[in-house]
Order: C-alpha cells, then structure tokens, then sequence
C-alpha cells in the first residue's frame, strides 16, 4: 500500500426460572460487585480494567456483549442505549464516528439521524453502502449529554474497546469521520481541513498490520457548512483510489 508522506453476560430471562434462587443471588451479587468496583476506579484504573476484558475477546458478538454490559463510564449511565456498530462486519472499509447523537440513542443505530443520511449519500458516490460493504462505528457508544463531544477521560476509556474492534474487523481502509476520531486514533494533528487527503497508517496492540487511515469531514459539519460538500467528494474520491490501488 502506497502511503503519502504525512505519514458477563447476556441474560436469557426466559431461563430464569429454571435457575435456583441460590444462583441467581449470587449472579446478582457479582453484578452488584462489579458496578461498586467500578465506581471507585480512577481513570487509569477504568482503562486496565476495559484492556484486561478485551485483550481475550475474539469474536464481534463477544465484543459487542462486554460493552452493552459495561457501566465503568459515566455516559453510559445518562444514555437510552448502546450504539455499538451497524453495516457488514466482512467489509473493508470501517467507518469511525465520533459518538451517537438523540436519534442513535433513541434507536441503538449509529449514523441514523440526517447527519447519518447525508453520510450514506457521501459514501454511496463511490458504491460504498453500509448494507453491503461498510462498517460503521463510533469512538465512544454512548450518546454524552446535551450532544456534547466526548471528554478526553471518555475516549480514553473507550479506547481498548476500539483497538479490539478494530482488530476483529480487521479493514482495508479506516475512514475518520470528524476531529474527534481523528484525535482518538491518531492524536492531535490539528483541524480536519490539514488532515484531509493524506494517508495515516494506524495500528494497535490487537493488529499485526498497519491499516491506511484518511480523514474527512463530520456529516453534521457539512450540514452547517454545505460549501465544503465538494471537498468531502474529493476525499471520497481519494478513497476510491485507495481501494483500487
């Protein structure tokens, strides 16, 4: 790949009266546990705690389990539910967002609001479709209150839930939606516009290879800013070359 130089557990209700009481108290005790653990862990705490719940993780669905039963973050607590991903997990192309907004919390979908719409518009001008070829997910899975962008101590949190997710998908491409994946994943490499159209190769503990990275423009910034749809259509175009290099 040519680079450019800038370089536990679901509960089956159905089941449960079948269990005998002594069992089921004592599920509900470990659970109890692990949310008081929780919430007297510092930071660098809550993130060796997510690390050792992924580092033997080897499947998406696992994956998907650990975070909807994980509370250690403060916004999974205000949210209505778990955005964890939506499109093919077989794709090569991921897509990463930066957190869900009112209509991903309302409906567990990331990228379903009209941010999400005009994202589908954007990638299917180069036939990516997330029903048949895209992967989409976000930095964080939990909507933060009022819209707000994700706190650093939030990403951090995050993080090893990414790394994993990234692992397990294991993409062609990565396309960084916005400033904040961008930051999650690369560090701060300034604003979006000096970003664009550049290669980054990204890799983590969990990957055996350097996946090319490209940033481009948040839907939602481009709603408020129509003028910069023609440059969203020039990185979508460097993505297409991209894949067919």
């Amino acid at each position: 790949m040519h680079v450019d130089s800038g370089v536990d557990e679901t509960i089956n209700f159905s089941s449960l009266q079948h269990e005998p009481r002594e069992e089921l108290f004592e599920k509900k005790q470990e659970t109890q546990t692990s949310e008081k653990k929780n919430l007297f862990m510092s930071p660098n705490e809550l993130v060796g705690y997510v690390r050792k719940l992924v580092d033997n993780i080897d499947n998406i669905n696992h994956l998907q389990d650990a975070v909807e039963n994980f509370d250690g973050c403060s916004i999974c607590k205000t949210a209505t539910k778990t955005v964890f991903s939506d499109g093919v997990a077989s794709s090569e192309v991921m897509v990463i967002g930066e957190a869900p907004g009112a209509n991903e919390d309302m409906k567990g979908i990331p990228f379903c609001g009209d941010s999400g719409q005009l994202l589908d518009k954007v990638l299917s001008s180069i036939e990516l479709h997330r029903a048949e070829n895209v992967y989409i997910t976000n930095t964080v899975f939990w909507r933060p209150p009022g819209n707000r962008r994700p706190t650093d101590e939030e990403l951090r949190i995050c993080q090893p839930f990414v790394e994993k997710h990234i692992a397990l998908i294991r993409p062609k491409i990565i396309i960084l939606v916005g400033s904040t994946a961008s930051q999650a994943l690369l560090g701060d490499l300034g604003p979006v516009s000096k970003q664009r159209m550049r290669v980054f190769e990204y890799t983590n503990c969990y990957l055996d290879y350097k996946v090319p990275c490209v940033v481009t423009f948040h839907p939602s910034y481009l709603l408020r800013q129509p003028s910069q749809k023609r440059a969203a259509w020039q990185d979508m175009l460097f993505i297409k070359k991209i894949l067919n290099s």
